[in-house]
């Protein structure tokens, strides 16, 4: 396989390094706790998820020779129709699917993606303009309305799609398909005389521009990417311009502020993530690319104000963001609701992907602190056990309201999840010069190539069940090397052996890594050891609803209680603080977890007699009760839900 072409030789010196993640082919999830998801979503949730777009009318869109047929998906009030972007729930199938490929080929999968890259090729006007609602409905008002309907949001996932089924199978014609796609936005685009100053509203093309920068080499592509996130939020707003040039009044916006995207000011100057949660995650992200591609600090530092505002001010305790479903993103800060929390799979998955990039930058802990709370709680709660029924909102509280689906009116999120497990490997590790950085724990095997060094791992563990974790070393000779291993921010009692001598972790901690540096050979082993007692959490005073209440964790997994376990609605559970809380492996609890179990008291509404409400508070009586793991939640039979309990 070659790049379209190569990348310029020139290395010029830099404000700071980046670690470079792993190929995710390079790593086999061998066991453990990610070899059966990574497993459902090749085998289960790709094939079905091809089959949910056929059935729902999406391929449909591409049927560039027929007459549009009636819309699948009415417009809106607001303007807009889901259908605008149906093109991205191609381009994040596509990716997906890819990821699997080059480890596990299939011909049928293949053969699916090469039909629809034929079609959108077949449908691709000449000028290299590529969206299948405009082509097909309205020609005429392309690149009108950047503000609401999502054009280069939709080009940015086929871009993602496009580079990742290139390098799964060295096949170039969705690649160059999508290249001539930017050509054409490059000529659209930007601030020479002639050209359009404007940018989309809904971020997302600028992260897949780098990605196609990375692999072509080719400079425009990190220029336009560039342009982009700096032009954003520049006063007068290209938002009002192109509104009054449609003939409405820019006060009319039905969101009031371009804070939703946000566009409201400079992306330097922005102190608190606000807007749209998935539009904010994927922008950040890729300000943290360009702040390493372009050696540019004011990019990271505006990440780390935004990052430490999110984490501190406005996260829920499962990884979840955005509580609200009016905007599908931020509020106020603090303002975290159980019951309505709108918690969006996709925005939970796109902090990962900022999470990650930062870390790369910054090798801190609490960036990968964030990105492990998001994968075995916020994000993957949003697909089922059976990898085919999906969450678009993640509540952490329900009276049984909440049932997963098969398909969303909005499908953003079932594509989004299965992306993000299928790449997972890239995730656990990375390297600069003679440094290899371990960032997440689970059973797995992987392959690095350090200065010419190849560096096999082998992570032997039950995490996140068990506390232990073994990585075992294969060196072709002796190498030294320095790792920098990942101390969960949860943990608050670790320990550190290489080659059975207990290394003193204190001293080698560097913002939440142990540094271990010195001479490998084949065969050398370290072992590390997180106690996982049971946690009780509790939110910040700030958080009204979460006053008087306790949250339950071990090691990175948050709890909940499901009525189907206790025979009532867990609302009625009080937990008393001193309660002993034993956890246990279940291994009937859809294909095995650990649960937490105690004694608790029950409001008992038995002797409350017809009454609404009464002088008294309500007799409490004690019974035991069980607690599993929140991304498990809604998979069995239908019933309440509640993460935070009231703690008596």
């Amino acid at each position: 396989m070659s790049l379209p072409q190569n990348k310029a030789a020139e290395v010029k010196p830099r404000a700071f390094e980046r670690f470079v993640p792993v190929d995710h082919t390079r790593v086999a999830f061998d066991g453990g706790f990610w070899q059966s998801w990574s497993e459902t979503v090749r085998s289960v949730t790709i094939p079905t998820q091809h089959r949910r777009l056929e059935e729902e009318g999406f391929l449909e869109v591409l049927d560039f020779e027929k007459p549009p047929s009636p819309l699948v998906r009415p417009i809106q009030p607001s303007g807009l129709s889901m259908q605008h972007f149906f093109d991205s729930d191609f381009g994040k199938w596509i990716e997906a699917a890819s990821y699997t490929l080059k480890n596990h080929p299939d011909p049928d999968i293949e053969a699916k993606i090469d039909a629809i890259v034929e079609r959108l090729e077949h449908g691709q006007m000449p000028d290299g303009y590529l969206n299948s609602w405009f082509i097909r409905r309205e020609p005429d008002k392309r690149w009108t309305n950047l503000r609401d309907l999502h054009e280069m949001y939709s080009m940015g996932h086929l871009i993602e799609g496009a580079v990742a089924y290139f390098e799964a199978t060295g096949k170039r014609r969705f690649l160059d398909v999508m290249i001539r796609a930017v050509d054409h936005i490059i000529d659209t685009f930007g601030t020479e005389p002639g050209k359009l100053r404007g940018y989309d509203a809904h971020e997302e093309v600028e992260l897949a521009l780098v990605k196609l920068y990375r692999l072509t080499g080719d400079p425009r592509h990190l220029k336009l990417a560039t342009y982009f996130v700096d032009e954003r939020g520049r006063m007068p707003s290209y938002f009002d311009e192109e509104t009054r040039r449609r003939g409405e009044n820019p006060a009319d916006y039905v969101y009031g502020t371009y804070a939703y995207s946000q566009a409201h000011m400079p992306v330097r100057n922005q102190t608190q993530v606000v807007g749209h949660a998935v539009r904010a995650m994927y922008l950040f992200s890729a300000m943290a690319d360009l702040a390493y591609e372009n050696d540019d600090p004011s990019l990271k530092h505006a990440c780390d104000r935004l990052f430490d505002n999110l984490i501190g001010r406005q996260l829920y305790i499962t990884g979840g963001l955005g509580p609200s479903a009016s905007n599908e993103g931020f509020t106020r800060e603090y303002d975290l609701p159980n019951t309505t929390a709108y918690a969006e799979t996709c925005a939970a998955v796109a902090l990962g992907l900022w999470s990650h990039r930062m870390a790369q930058l910054d090798l801190d802990s609490k960036f990968t602190d964030a990105l492990e709370t998001i994968l075995f709680n916020g994000a993957l709660s949003g697909i089922s056990r059976d990898g085919e029924h999906y969450f678009y909102e993640n509540v952490l509280e329900s009276h049984g309201q909440h049932r997963r689906w098969k398909w969303h009116y909005c499908p953003c999120c079932p594509t989004n999840i299965a992306r993000f497990i299928t790449s997972l490997g890239q995730y656990f590790y990375s390297a600069k010069r003679d440094e290899i950085a371990v960032h997440l724990y689970g059973a797995n095997t992987a392959e690095l190539e350090i200065q010419g060094q190849f560096v096999r791992l082998r992570q032997e563990t039950s995490y996140p069940w068990d506390k232990d974790v073994l990585l075992a070393l294969g060196l072709v000779a002796p190498t030294r090397l320095t790792f920098r291993l990942r101390i969960p921010g949860w943990c608050r009692n670790a320990r550190l052996w290489v080659n059975g001598e207990q290394m003193d972790l204190g001293a080698s901690l560097e913002k939440g890594y142990a540094v271990v540096n010195r001479e490998w050979v084949d065969g050398d082993e370290i072992r590390l050891t997180f106690e996982m007692p049971v946690e009780r959490l509790y939110a910040h005073p700030a958080v009204g609803e979460d006053a008087q209440r306790v949250a339950l964790k071990r090691g990175p997994v948050v709890y909940c209680v499901e009525e189907t376990d206790i025979g009532t609605e867990p609302q009625r559970l009080r937990i008393s603080a001193d309660t002993n809380l034993t956890p246990r492996f279940d291994e009937t609890l859809l294909g095995g977890a650990v649960v937490l179990e105690g004694e608790a008291l029950e409001a008992d509404a038995e002797d409350w007699g017809p009454t609404l409400y009464c002088n008294r508070p309500p007799s409490l009586k004690g019974r035991t009760f069980k607690a599993i793991p929140y991304h498990l939640w809604a998979n069995r039979d239908e019933g309440a839900m509640q993460v935070w309990l009231t703690e008596k």
